[in-house]
């Protein structure tokens, strides 16, 4: 699942509090959906690795560490902040 591997690679941001949340079903119809789900998702991270960083650094941090996998799904919201 997606939202596995996600978890897995955001562990290397050390993160103190990290929700991944798959809000695909609530984009049923709308462009990029998929039956099953995995395409749009939500992620609220706290990391200390974000530390002196703006807003444009820490998703840049966020997409990097996710690599391939961003390219594999639609959207992907981010509410990140240092813990």
């Amino acid at each position: 699942m997606i939202a596995d591997e996600m978890k897995e690679r955001l562990a290397a941001l050390q993160p103190t509090q990290v929700e991944i949340i798959d809000e695909s079903e609530g984009h049923r119809g709308h462009a990029g959906y998929r039956e099953g789900g995995e395409s749009h998702f939500r992620i609220r991270l706290a990391s200390p690795a974000f530390a002196g960083m703006g807003r444009i650094q820490r998703h840049r941090l966020v997409h990097q560490t996710l690599g391939d996998i961003v390219p594999r799904i639609h959207a992907l919201a981010l509410e990140l902040s240092e813990s």
